[in-house]
């Protein structure tokens, strides 16, 4: 299977050009790589979100906004403070550009109306040196999927400020959700993993690969631990997961052009 964190573009292309329809060359899809990447940087992804084929949607992976356990920050409220006060002497950690880390952040700002400068955006080789940096108090606070830091936070190590699932987490019931902030446009952020296969695979295979997912999705350790890492079971098949990500590149797309970073250079 493959799957290179930071070559999104470059695993799409490939895959598209070189890999035999044979179901022995899959792809980890995630929203950078499926979603992100072609509604906003369309001039330099080589690839469409509909150029694979899709088999299956594993899990969804519960975003958030998040800040170190001590930090002065106890709620959200008290952050929106600090970026209506501060805002750009305010910084906070992500995964690059394009990324669910950068897109949560950019549409939070955009909800908030933020007059003046934004926060500074401290880009990161990934989630895991963005959640370090922010352990180490170089940064004032980050947003991503939950599940990297779920651990943190059931320590106290970080605190959640809320999450952008419809509902709080059975995990982590104290943090409240965005919708119960006023931010409801916030749960167009989530982070999610599925399975595609290179174009024109045969559907007798699809459905074969479709068959071992969904076994494995009824399998009580995988649901345990898939919770357990703080993402909730998702486990749909090739439709589904094929209308999924044409919603997730929409939304994308439309967030794009509301804050005019659509690249149109071509």
């Amino acid at each position: 299977m493959v799957n290179k964190p930071g070559a999104s573009g470059v695993i799409g292309s490939e895959m598209g050009r070189l890999a035999s329809p044979d179901g022995y060359t899959l792809l980890l899809s995630r929203p950078g790589s499926q979603a992100i990447l072609p509604a906003i940087a369309p001039t330099s992804t080589k690839y469409k979100w509909s150029d694979f084929t899709p088999i299956a949607l594993l899990e969804l992976n519960p975003y958030g906004c998040y800040v170190k356990g001590d930090s002065a920050y106890k709620t959200f409220k008290d952050l929106e403070n600090a970026l209506r006060t501060k805002g750009a002497a305010l910084n906070y950690g992500t995964a690059g550009a394009l990324t669910t880390n950068d897109m949560g952040p950019r549409l939070l700002f955009d909800v908030l109306k933020l007059e003046g400068k934004p926060p500074t955006q401290i880009p990161y080789k990934g989630t895991g040196d963005a959640t370090a940096a922010l352990l180490a108090g170089q940064i004032d606070f980050s947003c991503s999927s939950i599940g990297p830091a779920h651990g943190l936070i059931k320590a106290g190590n970080l605190r959640a400020l809320f999450v952008t699932t419809p509902e709080r987490l059975a995990s982590l019931p104290d943090v409240p959700t965005a919708k119960e902030l006023g931010l409801g446009k916030m749960e167009q952020i989530t982070g999610w993993s599925g399975i595609s296969g290179p174009p024109d695979m045969p559907p007798a295979l699809v459905e074969r690969i479709w068959a071992l997912v969904q076994k494995t999705g009824q399998d009580e350790t995988w649901q345990r631990a898939t919770s357990n890492a703080g993402s909730v079971p998702f486990v749909k098949g090739p439709a589904d997961a094929k209308a999924f990500t044409q919603g997730q590149f929409q939304i994308y797309r439309e967030l794009g052009e509301s804050l005019n970073i659509v690249d149109k250079s071509k």
